[in-house]
């Protein structure tokens, strides 16, 4: 397949596009970074036009983010995220017609089904609505943003989409680049979990799935979750990383401290758990990882980690 792909300078870009060419597939980043092979602000219609102008894909990934660099304190951290979430989907859309693709595959996460404490059953694809209203301002802007991802991904005329509902990542070209040099600095406080968990899934296993929801015929109109097997809370988590990589333990702080930091005291206080079987059974999904504690390990066992694992493009 010829698949264009947005977001591949990004850490699970890099991982997408080593997956596909490894398969097989030929790959073209699209995006305003040099290594892109096709240049254009993802929010400037006119530009992706030009950039895909001439050229034909069987399919289109969008895998952009703009989170690089953010500490995800605040809400206006998410709010360029936000944005390529509903403006840049339209305009890849578009760049998916105007190029003959058939399939958009839509990268999503876990908080799409809102945030808050959604008890300790794993949601569903079919059991749970997805994109909830919320009477947060920002945290409305932030699922609706997801929301209006998934609607315009399958509601595209001619065009087979696929959304996949990532967990948060940990792995290389992840951990090492966001938790651990947090942890080294001891600037990374935690909460007590408290029966809290969240939905994780290991940065490589989720560039399979992509490579799965572009090839297998029965995906098309479909939203899978893509999660291993062992939600953790968020604390649980970040004291994983530093056992497995020998650093500093985080301080412990009280929930209520994290106010100021709106954005990661939703994230902390939030209970959601994923059931990942859809993905099992259809799409022959089987993560690597069943949890994150093996896979740091391995991770921290890896020589020259952050050299060998830097995002690649196409």
């Amino acid at each position: 397949m010829k698949v264009l792909l947005a977001g591949a300078s990004g850490a699970l870009g890099g991982r997408i596009v080593r997956e596909l060419t490894a398969a097989g597939h030929e790959v073209a980043g699209l995006g305003r970074g040099a290594r892109n092979v096709l240049r254009a602000d993802l929010l400037d219609r006119e530009a992706v036009l030009r950039a895909v102008d001439g050229r034909g894909f069987d399919a289109v990934v969008h895998a952009a983010t703009a989170l690089q660099g953010k500490s995800l304190m605040r809400h206006q951290d998410m709010a360029p995220t936000d944005l390529l979430r509903t403006e840049g989907t339209a305009n890849l859309l578009a760049a998916a017609r105007e190029t003959g693709a058939r399939r958009f595959v839509a990268e999503s996460m876990v908080f799409g089904y809102g945030y808050g404490d959604h008890g300790d059953a794993e949601l569903t694809e079919a059991d749970a609505r997805f994109g909830p209203r919320s009477a947060d301002p920002w945290l409305e802007r932030h699922v609706g943003a997801l929301r209006t991802k998934e609607e315009l991904t399958f509601g595209a005329d001619g065009i087979e989409g696929v959304s996949l509902r990532f967990g948060l990542f940990y792995g290389a070209g992840s951990t090492d680049t966001t938790i651990l040099p947090m942890l080294r600095r001891r600037v990374l406080p935690v909460v007590p979990d408290k029966g809290r968990a969240l939905a994780w899934v290991d940065i490589e296993d989720a560039a399979r799935a992509v490579r799965l929801a572009l090839t297998t015929p029965g995906a098309a109109g479909q939203a899978y979750n893509i999660v291993d097997d062992t939600p953790i809370g968020f604390g649980s988590h970040v004291r994983a990383v530093a056992e497995a990589f020998a650093t500093p333990a985080p301080m412990t702080v009280p929930l209520w401290l994290l106010k100021p930091a709106p954005l990661a005291y939703a994230i902390m206080s939030t209970n959601l758990r994923l059931a990942g079987g859809k993905a099992r059974r259809e799409l022959g999904w089987v993560p690597v990882h069943a949890g994150c504690a093996t896979a740091l390990r391995a991770l921290a066992d890896r020589p020259a980690l952050a050299g060998a694992d830097a995002p690649l493009a196409a």
